[in-house]
């Protein structure tokens, strides 16, 4: 009995070790290089450090170099253009494909996949693909122009002032489709009493998505607009892949100019001060949302 008893002692504590002896390893290993090297880079930004790491404290020496860089200024004000029109138009997008979907049309099963498959590229893909597309002389420009219509132009990609719209253009085209996904989840789980209730005292339709449901879909727009906000702060391979940060710098984003300066230009110090600035920014819109979630959840 008591050798019973020590056999089932022993099955009960390994049942209760086995999970953290197997997610150990991954655990230590997500510590040391995701937050290990987070910290570092953090430190890095304080040193002056240029082609090799070096520990040399210089404050906030970095930060103020980065500011004054023009090359810094137009990444962030094309963060700010890309950043706001792929937000929004992914979101209107993606809200009026799930509303519908939602109407229980016929082939949904099969449209449904046609919007998500996108997303199961990447960003490289996805990039070299619109690189194509838009070139003028294989993309849509030369096709249209081939088939007669010789004065068509679209040559977007080449021109400093609109490049920064066709990099909108394509991340819209990816990410659409997820964004669809999150607004029909909302959608499907909002209770149908509610709906029938409205209906039976004379609600249009207008009056039914205004009113009702749109606002019940409030914790699919925070999740869009958080994910949304992540993606666009650290695209880098779409960028790379469709215009390598070009024409000139008309296309830089803080991801690009960071590799640049760290990778390329030797000035790893002002190169770590901007992902931090980046890691500062994602912290400020996810930290919020973790908060806010937690709260509701308690």
């Amino acid at each position: 009995m008591a050798a019973a008893d020590t056999r089932a002692d022993f099955r009960t504590r390994m049942q209760n070790w086995l999970p953290k002896i197997v997610l150990a390893p991954s655990v230590t290993l997500m510590l040391i290089f995701v937050y290990g090297f987070i910290f570092y880079t953090i430190y890095l930004s304080f040193t002056g450090s240029r082609m090799l790491p070096s520990y040399d404290w210089v404050g906030l020496r970095n930060y103020e170099n980065l500011f004054r860089l023009s090359h810094w200024e137009i990444a962030i004000t094309n963060l700010g253009i890309f950043a706001s029109l792929y937000i929004i138009i992914c979101t209107l997008i993606g809200l009026s494909l799930a509303i519908f979907l939602d109407q229980k049309i016929r082939g949904e099963g099969f449209l449904r996949p046609i919007y998500l498959y996108p997303m199961a590229l990447s960003f490289i893909v996805t990039g070299t693909a619109w690189k194509w597309l838009l070139d003028p002389g294989i993309g849509i420009e030369a096709t249209m122009q081939t088939w007669g219509f010789t004065e068509f132009t679209f040559n977007w990609i080449k021109d400093r002032d609109m490049a920064i719209y066709t990099i909108v253009i394509a991340a819209v085209w990816q990410t659409s489709g997820f964004v669809m996904a999150m607004f029909l989840a909302g959608l499907r789980g909002i209770d149908n009493e509610i709906l029938k209730a409205a209906q039976m005292d004379g609600a249009s339709n207008w009056s039914l998505y205004r009113r009702i449901i749109i606002p019940q879909l409030r914790p699919a727009f925070l999740s869009a607009f958080v994910i949304l906000s992540h993606l666009a702060i650290k695209s880098y391979d779409l960028v790379i892949a469709m215009t390598d940060g070009g024409p000139g710098r008309a296309t830089e984003l803080p991801a690009t100019f960071m590799y640049s300066y760290t990778f390329t230009r030797n000035q790893m110090g002002i190169g770590a001060s901007s992902a931090v600035i980046m890691l500062m920014t994602i912290a400020a819109i996810m930290i919020p949302y973790l908060y806010a979630e937690l709260r509701e959840k308690k």
